[in-house]
């Protein structure tokens, strides 16, 4: 099967998947899912006593990419449902979410009031960190969510203005490779991979009306598919050195690929100059 063509529709016009994937997770909040179920009070409690990790990905980040926390100003960026932030904050740091979903930062706020903690949170797109001036952070914590925007260079272009020289922008992102295949599920069963959609990816311009309708009927989040290009040259682009890349397999396979390489990518850049 030929690959689809990328064509600029009337369709990809009219949609406006910012605010539509504002409400899909405002709604993905309110329903607890797996990204928006706050920390419990026990593990705040444990992390006070020194015992606590954070993720990127799915297993617990190498805390060497973190250096130590006490002190420094983080910046949990499209990060917020009430898990990172509250740790961190927990172990010492002075911590900021950013996030599009009024419903995932209230989450945030919850875990603060309930166990004391001091963080602030502020509703936005990534791709616009104007709220914020330069060189105001020590680190930006990335977790998987550029997916959710068309375009991920201008979330680069904002990391490496509010860092600090010296700063760390920790990325989590996908393998542009799971969105290259058609997701008809039988197809799983059946183990074939159909190839049927080129990179950069995006439902706005490759699904149809019916299945774009269905998407948004159902709430659910758009999402883009975006090159290595521009999820790792873009960061050097911005001016980052990349220090440390991790790669890690989906413990819960959604797609063939998974099964067959690591679908989770990791960046460690650095702001030098």
């Amino acid at each position: 099967m030929m690959p689809m063509k990328k064509n600029h529709t009337m369709q990809e016009e009219k949609i406006d998947f910012l605010h539509h994937n504002e409400s899909a997770w405002n709604k993905q909040a309110l329903e607890q899912n797996e990204w928006s179920q706050a920390v419990s009070t026990e593990l705040i409690n444990e992390v006070k006593e020194g015992k606590w990790e954070v993720h990127l990905t799915p297993k617990p980040l190498n805390k060497a990419w973190l250096g130590e926390v006490k002190g420094k100003k983080i910046l949990c960026l499209a990060s917020a449902g009430g898990q990172q932030a509250p740790v961190l904050a927990a172990v010492g740091a002075e911590v900021v979410v950013f996030d599009i979903s009024e419903e995932q930062l209230k989450q945030d706020e919850r875990v603060a009031k309930r166990d004391g903690l001091s963080l602030k949170t502020v509703q936005g797109d990534m791709r616009d960190l104007s709220a914020f001036e330069n060189e105001s952070f020590d680190i930006v914590f990335h977790p998987i969510s550029n997916h959710y925007v068309e375009d991920v260079n201008p979330v680069w272009r904002e990391a490496y203005r509010v860092l600090k020289k010296g700063g760390s922008l920790l990325a989590s992102f996908f393998n542009p490779v799971v969105f290259v295949a058609d997701r008809n599920p039988q197809d799983m069963i059946d183990g074939i991979i159909r190839p049927q959609y080129t990179l950069p990816y995006a439902d706005i311009r490759d699904l149809n009306q019916e299945q774009i309708a269905r998407k948004m009927e159902n709430q659910e989040a758009l999402v883009f598919g975006h090159t290595l290009s521009d999820l790792i040259g873009g960061q050097m682009k911005a001016g980052f050195v990349i220090e440390d890349f991790t790669e890690e397999m989906q413990p819960h396979p959604r797609f063939l690929i998974d099964k067959f390489l690591p679908t989770f990518m990791a960046t460690k850049a650095v702001k030098l100059g």
